[in-house]
């Protein structure tokens, strides 16, 4: 692993896990039928999870978007810069629903590359 690498995954962990509150496994979200409403998670939920739970969320969220977008490839160097600020929004927006925060943090990203969406 490179040092950029191992220095990406040392601040996802200690951003992950220096939540105030007790941290919660996903499985505490999911319905009578083993369900989670991925359009119902709040960024507090994203936050007070375990890095595993994130990590599989934002893998969730990445497909669902390039899904949308009819794109099957995967960015994986964005992805994870995607997936920090998407934590570092959720934890000073915690009110927020997830994927109102992923509309935060893609519209910051287009913008950083220069993109503009009519």
């Amino acid at each position: 692993m490179s040092k950029t690498l191992a220095a990406m995954a040392f601040s996802l962990v200690c951003a992950a896990s220096s939540s105030a509150t007790a941290q919660v496994p996903l499985t505490s979200y999911v319905d009578a039928k083993g369900f989670i409403d991925v359009q119902a998670l709040t960024c507090a939920q994203l936050a007070g999870t375990f890095q595993e739970d994130a990590d599989l969320l934002s893998a969730w969220y990445s497909g669902w978007y390039n899904g949308l977008a009819k794109k099957h490839f995967l960015d994986l160097k964005k992805g994870k810069v995607v997936e920090h600020e998407l934590i570092v929004y959720c934890k000073a927006n915690p009110e927020k629903k997830i994927i109102e925060a992923l509309a935060v943090v893609f519209k910051d990203e287009r913008a950083k590359l220069g993109i503009h969406l009519k």
